[in-house]
């Protein structure tokens, strides 16, 4: 179970470690990309999807295509649509705690936690920002005029480039399928201000596309990751494994002479039992080799 855990890489060019999976394109993606290539799509944890892979690109609340209105992600990465989420949340009584306000799908909380650090839980934010049975959940004050501001947020959708630099590079929290960013003390981003003052930060390590094919396959292509593998793919990739196929691989000598040894030690029996087994199918009908013809022969 572990094993289907494993992080996978995101195919953006930042290459981000996630385990959260999109239905619809089968491919892995990072919050930024949920918030900005993937807002309406169906995304939930690799595991879950090895679990269950069929899903519906419907809205919960209406039974109607997620595409043909304004959506919003939860922090569960389920999608609604904000209409039918607003309406969904103001049938609820107006004496309800924040903690009352839950995913209408897994019951999850609506609200993002305050100390969550999510393009996808700041994104929900600035949605939520626009009405008043929002606000009190996440610690605002009333809206004076709640009619304009509902309007504004539904009609304005949030694009990309309202997201900080620091939204997106920072690491995510408090969160079961949380993506996960890995950092690298070594590498720094340095920006100079008017003042002729540098900041630096922390950069985080991206995995560059190779130019040249690799000797090992890291990445399946997507047209052919979920397909049945052949038994002589599965052991082209365990010689490759074992060092075969490598050009340039500086250890693991004496691994290779003995598989290459019981390799040839294989071979040599199995050609030796076939060859046998072709001679006696051979000589089977020929009288001469009959030692009950042989007068040589004496059998008592």
């Amino acid at each position: 179970m572990f094993f289907y855990r494993k992080m996978g890489l995101c195919k953006c060019p930042k290459r981000r470690i996630t385990n959260q999976f999109c239905y619809e394109h089968r491919v892995n993606v990072c919050e930024v990309c949920m918030v900005t290539k993937h807002t309406a799509c169906t995304v939930q944890s690799y595991l879950k999807w090895l679990q269950d892979c069929d899903y519906d690109s419907l809205c919960t609340l209406c039974n109607k295509d997620l595409s043909s209105k304004s959506v919003v992600r939860l922090t569960c990465y389920h999608v609604f649509h904000w209409n039918c989420l607003d309406h969904y949340a103001r049938k609820l009584p107006s004496t309800t705690a924040p903690a009352g306000y839950k995913c209408p799908t897994c019951q999850e909380p609506l609200f993002p936690k305050t100390n969550l650090v999510s393009p996808v839980g700041d994104v929900l934010r600035q949605k939520l920002a626009g009405v008043n049975w929002a606000r009190v959940g996440l610690g605002l004050p009333l809206l004076s005029e709640e009619v304009d501001a509902v309007s504004n947020v539904d009609t304005q959708a949030v694009t990309p480039l309202d997201l900080s630099l620091d939204m997106i590079n920072n690491s995510l929290t408090n969160s079961k399928d949380a993506i996960v960013y890995v950092e690298d003390p070594n590498t720094t981003i340095n920006r100079t201000d008017n003042s002729g003052q540098q900041q630096s930060r922390r950069g985080y390590q991206t995995v560059d596309t190779p130019t040249t094919p690799p000797s090992v396959d890291v990445y399946d292509n997507d047209d052919n990751k979920y397909k049945r593998k052949s038994a002589l793919y599965w052991f082209n990739r365990w010689l490759k494994s074992v060092g075969f196929g490598r050009r340039h691989s500086t250890g693991h000598f004496y691994q290779r002479y003995c598989m290459a040894a019981v390799l040839f030690i294989i071979v040599l029996t199995t050609i030796v039992v076939i060859f046998s087994k072709l001679g006696k199918i051979a000589t089977a009908d020929d009288s001469s080799f009959d030692e009950h013809n042989n007068p040589n022969i004496k059998i008592n």
